[in-house]
């Protein structure tokens, strides 16, 4: 009678194993479905930019003397500035001293960033407050009455 009741067990404990091996699985597959949508979120693929060398912005006359407007080139911002005699001029529109978005002033003629005060002249130059680097320089081209802003200087 020994021998059936160690059978017995025997069987018992290799049908609970089993059952045991089951629900670990379906744990572990239960958790796979929770953390890869939580960490795929947390690590978002990477977009391609747009591989834009020209951008046209509009016509001449619509932009008035002594005004500036931030125009998006690609994932750029830029600063594109009309002065008082009629130049066009385009620079980053993005403060190299902590990323803040610049403006022109009209009544100063000048670049200034809100952030932490930093002003540049309107060639991108550093005049006053911690930006480090002058403003990057976009070409400004006219065609046919279009405006046209491009990469590099002009």
């Amino acid at each position: 009678m020994a021998t059936t009741v160690n059978s017995e067990q025997g069987s018992s404990v290799n049908r609970r194993g089993f059952l045991n091996f089951l629900l670990g699985i379906t744990g572990l597959g239960w958790l796979a479905s929770i953390l890869y949508p939580v960490l795929k979120y947390l690590n978002p693929p990477e977009l391609p930019e747009a591989n834009i060398s020209s951008l046209k912005v509009g016509k001449v006359d619509d932009i008035p003397y002594n005004s500036g407007q931030i125009i998006k080139f690609g994932r750029t911002p830029v600063l594109l500035i009309r002065d008082s005699e009629g130049t066009f001029k385009a620079l980053h529109g993005v403060c190299t001293h902590l990323d803040c978005i610049v403006q022109y002033k009209p009544d100063k003629e000048l670049v200034w960033c809100a952030c932490h005060g930093g002003s540049y002249d309107t060639d991108g130059n550093n005049l006053s407050g911690p930006p480090p680097r002058p403003l990057e320089k976009f070409a400004v081209n006219i065609r046919d009455g279009e405006l046209y802003v491009a990469k590099g200087e002009a």
